[in-house]
């Protein structure tokens, strides 16, 4: 690794990453919220137009486990969802978080439907959309352009891993350069993109998943959201797990490998996301995964104790 730059520990705030929450009160000077929402879409990894079965790792509300319930028109489940969260936060604002499944599978007359209603709730300050890259046809990102001008908008995006190898065993579906081909397609519309990767899949070693992080701090991306790996019951990859494909991270180890890549990520780079959730009568492991507020706070006590911070080994693309 190459030596440290001199200078003093960045701070965003009281963290020495460049957090969503710091990035919201800077941009909003008010707490925002991401409301989640399940617009009823499938994917072309699951309907066969693609492949079937799904990412080995996707549960079957495809990712969305806590967002609202499909059964419920999407204003239902807007006020839902921002009911429980405004308990918390009584003032926020929100991003209507388009969380389930791939949420650019449609036509673009059917998206402007949906997404527009979010637009038009009290209190929504713009719209995250989470897709593949293989889901972005021109029409699309036509309209995502028309958006970005006129709200605060992110496309998030499932990267997962820049290993072809690994990418075959979770059923991905798409490769490294389609990923790359869409986030050049959406930055040359100045579209703002998270990229989502997940540390602990199958087969994979430390320095393989540092390579990914690595990868994502030298791409054109405005935000990352790294979840470690949950294996949740009903998934094609129990399968691989029961074959011993799969190895849980253990958590030290998961908050070294998350504070290495804090330190090559580009200052300037917004972390959405350093752990995820799963529900607990799903989750098979790892079960300390649970403890989410440990797993955070140990990243921020692993920070200081390396006196390091976000960008601290970046040295540009």
């Amino acid at each position: 690794m190459n030596a440290p730059s001199i200078q003093p520990p960045l701070l965003w705030g009281d963290k020495r990453f460049h957090t969503w929450n710091y990035e919201m009160r800077d941009e909003f000077n008010n707490k925002v919220f991401k409301v989640m929402l399940d617009a009823g879409f499938t994917c072309p990894n699951r309907d066969g137009s693609i492949a079937k079965g799904g990412c080995t790792f996707c549960s079957a509300r495809g990712s969305g486990d806590f967002a609202g319930s499909r059964r419920d028109d999407l204003v239902t489940q807007f006020n839902t969802i921002r009911d429980k969260q405004h308990l918390k936060w009584p003032t926020a604002q929100y991003i209507g978080y388009f969380q389930a499944y791939t949420n650019t599978y449609a036509p673009v007359e059917e998206l402007r439907e949906y997404f527009e209603e979010i637009l038009k709730q009290p209190g929504v300050v713009g719209l995250s959309i989470a897709t593949r890259p293989d889901c972005l046809p021109d029409d699309i990102v036509d309209y995502l352009a028309e958006l970005n001008e006129r709200t605060y908008l992110w496309v998030e995006m499932g990267l997962q891993t820049i290993h072809e190898s690994t990418s075959t065993l979770i059923n991905r579906a798409h490769d490294t350069q389609c990923y790359e081909e869409a986030v050049a397609k959406l930055r040359k519309r100045n579209i703002r993109v998270c990229t989502h990767i997940i540390y602990g899949l199958p087969q994979e070693t430390h320095e393989m998943m540092l390579d990914t992080g690595r990868a994502v701090a030298n791409m054109d991306v405005q935000g990352i959201k790294i979840h470690l790996l949950h294996l949740m019951r009903k998934t094609p990859m129990v399968k691989q797990y029961e074959a011993g494909l799969l190895r849980f991270l253990e958590q030290d180890e998961y908050i070294k490998l998350i504070v290495d890549t804090l330190e090559m990520l580009p200052p300037e780079m917004i972390v959405h996301r350093l752990t995820g959730d799963a529900p607990r009568d799903l989750l098979i492991g790892p079960m300390w995964s649970m403890n989410k507020w440990e797993v955070l706070n140990s990243i921020d006590r692993e920070l200081r104790e390396r006196d390091s911070w976000q960008g601290k080994y970046w040295r540009g693309a």
